[in-house]
């Protein structure tokens, strides 16, 4: 979590000028928000989508949306959870694009997938999400990742692990019963932002 200067873990502390300037549209605010931020955006981008180049496009496309959003972020409030929030949104936007066309093109002749815009306010709450997935034993974790990231049935999963069909909705029940109780807090933070 950011610290009240706009910091998130290592990395050089972004100070509140800064953060006003960035809420005003000034573009070397920008590319400081920038210089900081990518790589944790990258991280937690790359989590969901699972491609380097796919989270590279997902993360450009969350600062495009950062940009035009700037005047509604609030200078005074933590920055990494806004633009975690939008990198989430725009990884996940990115995924589903690349799904839809992995349907109806042939393997190998996938479209871009990240040229949706949406915004910046995801990749907090991805990283939280990948926090409280790490947390999961192993088992619960796999049958989350291959519902969620892979787009696995219940048959599908259980085929794919050789184990029966209960077990796997026994696995994503507590799974998902633990997430829910990790991430309690986030409900708390959308409900702030008035999402």
């Amino acid at each position: 979590m950011a610290d009240s200067a706009g910091r998130s873990g290592p990395g050089p502390a972004l100070d509140p000028d800064t953060l006003r300037r960035f809420a005003a549209g000034d573009e070397s605010a920008f590319s400081a928000v920038y210089r900081r931020y990518s790589r944790p955006m990258f991280t937690v981008a790359l989590q969901i989508v699972g491609r380097p180049e796919l989270a590279a496009d997902a993360v450009q496309q969350a600062f495009v949306q950062a940009w035009r959003a700037a005047p509604s972020y609030a200078a005074e409030s933590e920055i990494a959870p806004w633009l975690f929030t939008i990198t989430r949104r725009a990884a996940i936007d990115a995924w589903r694009k690349e799904r839809r066309h992995a349907v109806v093109d042939p393997p190998g002749g996938l479209s871009d997938p990240a040229t949706d815009g949406p915004s910046l306010e995801n990749l907090w709450e991805a990283w939280q999400i990948r926090k409280a997935l790490d947390e999961l034993p192993v088992d619960e974790r796999e049958v989350v990742r291959l519902a969620y990231v892979e787009g696995l049935t219940h048959s599908e999963t259980a085929d794919r692990l050789g184990i029966p069909i209960g077990t796997v909705k026994s696995r994503t029940y507590r799974a998902h019963r633990r997430l829910s109780e990790l991430l309690a807090h986030l409900a708390s933070y959308n409900n702030e932002r008035g999402r």
